[in-house]
C-alpha cells in the first residue's frame, strides 16, 4: 500500500495538537518559577508527546502500529488534562483558562478515537 509521505502535515488532529502545543507553552512561561521546571516541564512533554506520536504514527506501515502510536497519543491527552486540572485547584490557571485546555483536549481526544475508529472498520 503506497503512502503519501508526511501525510500527518495535512492532518487537523495533529494541527490541533500544536495549537495545544503552544497554549501549552504559554501557560508555562506564566508558571510561578518554583513549578515552571517541574510541573511545567512535564506538561511540555506530554503536550509534545500527543503530536510526536501523531506524527511518527503516520509514518507505520500498519494499521496495527498506527493505531498504538494514537493509543500513546490519547493516554498523553489524559496526562496534559490531569496536570491542567492540579494547576486549576491550585491557581495556578482559572476556570476559564481550564476550559480551553478542556476543549482543546476533547477535540484531540475525539479526532484520535475517530482515526481509530476508522482503523477498525473493514
Amino acid at each position: 500500500m503506497y503512502k503519501q509521505q508526511f501525510r500527518f502535515l495535512k492532518w487537523d488532529v495533529y494541527k490541533d495538537a500544536k495549537g495545544l502545543l503552544s497554549l501549552v507553552f504559554e501557560t508555562v512561561k506564566r508558571l510561578p518559577k518554583e513549578y515552571k521546571f517541574t510541573l511545567g516541564s512535564q506538561i511540555i512533554r506530554a503536550a509534545f508527546s500527543i503530536v510526536l506520536n501523531i506524527a511518527e504514527g503516520s509514518g507505520k506501515d500498519s494499521e496495527k502500529e498506527l493505531n498504538r502510536y494514537f493509543e500513546i497519543s490519547l493516554g498523553s491527552v489524559y496526562e496534559v488534562l490531569a496536570a491542567v486540572d492540579c494547576l486549576k485547584d491550585n491557581n495556578l490557571i482559572t476556570q476559564e483558562e481550564f476550559d480551553l485546555f478542556l476543549n482543546k483536549l476533547k477535540k484531540i481526544a475525539d479526532q484520535i478515537g475517530g482515526f481509530k475508529k476508522s482503523l477498525k472498520s473493514p
